[in-house]
């Protein structure tokens, strides 16, 4: 099956790893772009999208 995830919170990873390791297609992960945090306002990725780089997965933020 070929799957587009949205995602972004922390909470939606063990989503995105459960659908990859069933071997689902996981054509594209969107989620938010990275944000300033902290006092050095650094940008930060999202979990999910960490995660999505780990696994090699095609990011899209909009």
């Amino acid at each position: 099956m070929n799957v587009i995830f949205m995602g972004t919170p922390g909470f939606a990873v063990p989503t995105l790893k459960k659908l990859y390791k069933e071997g689902h297609k996981i054509s594209l992960v969107v989620t938010q772009p990275d944000k300033p945090f902290g006092r050095g306002k650094k940008l930060k990725k999202s979990e999910i999208k960490e995660t999505a780089e780990e696994l090699g997965l095609k990011i899209f933020q909009p």
